[in-house]
Parts: C-alpha cells; sequence; structure tokens
C-alpha cells in the first residue's frame, strides 16, 4: 500500500500513527529493506508520546507482572542447540498443563478479584476476566480438554466459563515481535483441529444459548459474540492463540496467562489487553507468565518507553507498598478510634483523606500472596472505620443536595472500593442462625457483629431495618432460610402496593415491572417503561405534572429497588 501510494500520486504526504513503533533494533529482515523502519516509511518523527506518558497521564494502568516456574525443565530441554519444535513438545507435556491450569483455577479469583464487584452498565458484576495466551493451536486444545476435565465433577455455577478460539495462522511471532494476524477463515484449519473448534463452540452454544460454528457464515459471528461476551464479563476466561491479543480492548480484562513467547511488539500489545482503565478497583494489568519473559519484558519497555521505564510500567514490589499501607494505617489507629465519628471539619477531612489511601493500598495488596494475614487491623475495627467512613459519605451526600457548603465536599470518596467488600445478604442469615441458638455474652457477640456487619456495608444500610425486623421475627424453631424468604415476598408487597396507591400507578404492570428488573438486577426506565405506569393525564398539561410525576416515581421505584435487590 506504502508503494502504491507514492507511485500513484506526485504530490503527498504520509502521517504514521502508531502504538509500536518499527525501530532499527526491532526491524524484519525481510521485505523492502528501504522500509524496514518506521522513520524510513514515513520520514523524521513529529510527535512522541510513549506508554510511560500514558500511565503519567492516567490513560491507562501499569502492569504488575508474575513469573510462575510450574514445572522445571530438564536441562536439556532448556539447552539452546534443542530445536524449537523439540522445546514445544517438551513444554506441551501433559502433567506441566495440568500443573498450570490447576494453578490458573487456584488462583483465579484472586487474580482477578472475584471476590469483589462494581458496577457495569448499571448491573453489579463480580470481578474481571482474563485470557490464556497459548503457544499453538495444538496447545490451545490441550489446555482446553485439561480444563473441561479438571471441571467436570463441579457444579454448573462453580464452573469457570471458559471459552476457545483460533484460525489458521503461523504460531510464532516473527523476528521483530509482530504476533501473526489470525483471519476468519477455518477452512485451512486440518479436520480434527476443526472438529476440535466445533466442539467446543457447542459448549459455548450450551452455556449461552446460541447456534455458532466453524461455518463461514457463523464464525466471524462467534468471534464477535465472544468478544461482546468478554467486555460485558459474561465470560471467565478465553483461551487464544494470537486472537484478541492486538487491536481488543476490553475494560473488564484483567488479567492475562502467557504460555508463550513474547517479545517486542507482540508482547507489549498482549500485555496491554489487561491495562484499559475502568474503575478504581481496577488498578492495574495483571500478567501471570508461564515462561521466563522477565527480559523480554524489561527489553520491551526499555524500547517502547525507556530504558529507566520499569519503575513506571510494572507495579513496585510488595514491599514498597506494604510499607507504605503499614505507616497509614498506624497513623489512622494513633489518630482516630474505630468506633468513633471525627468531631470537626479538619478531622473528618484527614480521617477521609487517609482511609481513601489505605482503601487504595489494601485494593492492590489484595493480589499478592504476601498480603494474607497481614491487614494490621482486625476485622472488627476495618468494619468499624468502615462504617464511619460510609456515614461520613452519606452526610456529605444530605449537605451537597441540600446546596450547603462542607469543606470536605472537595474530596472524593472512593465508594467503588467499598462496594467491592460487600458483605452478602447469606453471610448475615448465618449469624442469624447462630444468634438463635446462642444465649447470654455469645448472643449479645452475634448481635454487635450482625451490626457492625450491616453498618460497615454501603449496600446494607439500606435494608438494615427489614434485617432487623426479621430477627425479631424468629425464634429458636425458626427455619432461617425459608422464614427469610416468606417475611421478604410480604416485606416487598406491602411496600410496593404503597407506592401504587400513592401514585395510582397501574398494579399489575408496575408489579410485573419490579419482578422482571430484580430477576435482571436492573431497574428498567428507559422507553415506556415507567410511563406505562402512570394514570392517564394531560401530556399537554402547561404545568407538566406528568413529567414530574414520572420523576418521582422512578426515585420512588429506585429506592425500592436498591432496597429489595439481592435479597
Amino acid at each position: 500500500m506504502h508503494s502504491a501510494i507514492k507511485k500513484a500520486f506526485n504530490n503527498y504526504n504520509l502521517f504514521g500513527f502508531t502504538g509500536t513503533p518499527i525501530f532499527a533494533i526491532n526491524s524484519s529482515s525481510g521485505n523492502n529493506p528501504q522500509l524496514r523502519t518506521t522513520e524510513q516509511a514515513f520520514g523524521v518523527k513529529l510527535h512522541t508520546y510513549t506508554i510511560v506518558d500514558a500511565i503519567t497521564d492516567k490513560n491507562v494502568l501499569p502492569f504488575r507482572v508474575d513469573y510462575v516456574n510450574t514445572l522445571k525443565l530438564p536441562e536439556e530441554i532448556k539447552d539452546k542447540q534443542i530445536s524449537a519444535i523439540d522445546k514445544e513438545n517438551a513444554l506441551l507435556a501433559q502433567p506441566r498443563l495440568e500443573k498450570i491450569a490447576s494453578y490458573i483455577l487456584e488462583h483465579f479469583d484472586q487474580k482477578t478479584r472475584r471476590n469483589e464487584s462494581y458496577k457495569l452498565k448499571d448491573r453489579r458484576v463480580a470481578g474481571f476476566n482474563s485470557i490464556l495466551a497459548t503457544a499453538s493451536i495444538e496447545a490451545a486444545k490441550r489446555y482446553y480438554a485439561t480444563f473441561k476435565e479438571l471441571q467436570k465433577d463441579l457444579p454448573t455455577d462453580k464452573k469457570l466459563k471458559i471459552g476457545i478460539i483460533y484460525s489458521f495462522a503461523p504460531n510464532e511471532a516473527d523476528a521483530d515481535g509482530l504476533l501473526p494476524e489470525e483471519g476468519f477463515e477455518t477452512s485451512d484449519l486440518d479436520l480434527s483441529s476443526r472438529d476440535f473448534l466445533d466442539d467446543a463452540i457447542k459448549d459455548y452454544n450450551e452455556i449461552f444459548q446460541t447456534t455458532w460454528s466453524t461455518s463461514s457464515d457463523k464464525f466471524e459471528s462467534y468471534y464477535k459474540d465472544l468478544a461482546l461476551k468478554l467486555k460485558n464479563r459474561e465470560i471467565d476466561l478465553v483461551i487464544v492463540v494470537n486472537m484478541f491479543l492486538t487491536g481488543f480492548d476490553a475494560t473488564t480484562l484483567n488479567t492475562l496467562w502467557v504460555d508463550k513467547n513474547l517479545r517486542l511488539h507482540g508482547l507489549l500489545q498482549a500485555f496491554s489487553r489487561t491495562n484499559r482503565i475502568l474503575n478504581s478497583v481496577k488498578t492495574y494489568g495483571n500478567i501471570v507468565c508461564f515462561r521466563d519473559l522477565e527480559e523480554n519484558t524489561k527489553e520491551s519497555i526499555s524500547i517502547f518507553g525507556n530504558k529507566d521505564a520499569g519503575g513506571i510500567v510494572l507495579l513496585k514490589p510488595y514491599l514498597v507498598y506494604f510499607d507504605e499501607y503499614t505507616t497509614l494505617v498506624n497513623l489512622l489507629k494513633s489518630k482516630f478510634s474505630p468506633r468513633q465519628i471525627p468531631a470537626g471539619e479538619a478531622d473528618k477531612k484527614e480521617f477521609i483523606s487517609l482511609y481513601n489511601q489505605i482503601l487504595r493500598l489494601r485494593n492492590i495488596l489484595s493480589s499478592f500472596d504476601d498480603f494474607q494475614g497481614h491487614a494490621l487491623i482486625t476485622d472488627a475495627d476495618f468494619q468499624d472505620y468502615q462504617s464511619t467512613y460510609i456515614e461520613l459519605y452519606n452526610e456529605q451526600k444530605k449537605l451537597v443536595d441540600g446546596d450547603k457548603e462542607s469543606i470536605i465536599e472537595d474530596l472524593v470518596f472512593e465508594i467503588e472500593l467499598v462496594k467491592q467488600i460487600e458483605i452478602n445478604v447469606d453471610f448475615i442469615l448465618m449469624l442469624v442462625g447462630d444468634l438463635v441458638n446462642s444465649t447470654g455474652n455469645k448472643n449479645k457477640e452475634i448481635q454487635a457483629k450482625i451490626e457492625r456487619t450491616i453498618n460497615s456495608s454501603y449496600a446494607l444500610r439500606s435494608k438494615k431495618d427489614l434485617i432487623l425486623q426479621f430477627i425479631a421475627s424468629v425464634n429458636n424453631g425458626t427455619n432461617i432460610d425459608e422464614h427469610w424468604k416468606l417475611f421478604i415476598d410480604e416485606q416487598k408487597a406491602i411496600e410496593l402496593d404503597e407506592i401504587i396507591t400513592q401514585e395510582n400507578l397501574n398494579p399489575q404492570k408496575t408489579r410485573d415491572l419490579i419482578a422482571n428488573s430484580i430477576s435482571d438486577g436492573e431497574l428498567k426506565t428507559t422507553g415506556t417503561a415507567i410511563s406505562a405506569l402512570l394514570p392517564a393525564q394531560d401530556l399537554f398539561d402547561e404545568n407538566n405534572l406528568r413529567g414530574i410525576q414520572k420523576m418521582r416515581v422512578i426515585e420512588k421505584l429506585r429506592i425500592f429497588f436498591d432496597r429489595f435487590a439481592n435479597l
């Protein structure tokens, strides 16, 4: 294309834009010798904006890289005299693949933050998702079969949702690190690889109720659907060879498991699938390497950032964060009581700022294995501090809603980081079960724990009176789970009927809307969803009474939805 443009036009300007420019050091030896570097193709560099600049400007996230040696290769395999094919065959040994797959399953929740939640397109989702980059189609097939075998006896709700995609392309990157592009043609695949992929797509169809296959008219649609599932956090892990490693962006993707050789362009582009900014919960891209890519990583960063960029592009070592965390926790404990809200505005501001920093650091430290058991704050004290933090947040919201000034209004509350460690209702019901079977001091301890847990949870606070009413209604003979369901259904009906009566809404349509919204995990307010509930009114009323009522009904139903969702 470059040659054709120059040949067709006498007067032209060429502008080149690239995230991974080709320098002499990473140029290939093939093709036109006059067009092997970006500068040869497009002339003198006009401007540079590197990954270091992007991280500094908070346009992308840094990386955290783990190098996991799951199975040592025999010495003769490490010898560079051994052919690449022989080495890859050794790396495909089933015991090694099983060990890596088991490692991924064991550490999946930790790396992808599955015990934490955040809001995504008006619904709450748990954690992030990931890609496993493999060295070849054969490796991808074996990994998929291994995961399937390891998960076969698990209940459906405990299994990771795993997808796989590949098409014909050279397996290894070029000498300059460029990853080969895979197209949507599956006809060049050998029969066994195509049959395997068809069977895997059948598994996918069964999970997601789709009808894709490797046929020419459906494979590209499968690719697009799989990409959408990744972006919407509906699938947990996708096994690839080269697909999705370049040019694909999913902000919910936070972890790349790597079992293939990557370098230069390919390495940085593959790593960068994980570092797209989403929210305060996602603070870095997680890379877990099952091959020794440490030198390749340093080389890639030095070329595309600069030789001193490692400390910016890569996350700092654990002890750097832990030392800072220790200092802040000691300061918090020395200045503020866990069970007392700061009195003055200045103290409130200091507490919020301090707790913000601690939340951010805990968010990073939680993915380090070394942090387990070293939180430095007891669970009870942490809940009390968090309760104070939420109380100050709610206090600030009331001031802002009332147009009153406060010296802490310029502070940003890290509420997403609070929400991600939410306690669910099942935990509360378990405590209630313990409560009805306890007496004396034990009874008081459990009551205090229930109260503390509710107060420290952003979501449960709106349900506090429901939970306390429920506790008052149980006794030693009560079946907790059954009674809870009946209790909630009854309260839900009472409170919804009250809204219907107050606003003169269509009863059946209102109940259907709420039932569907709670089932979907999202309150529907767009289109005619709310208008269909309202009583007949003059659409051209100069006082816009219908519009005012519509906004009032949306607010009431939103409060109702937040109160009864996830119960």
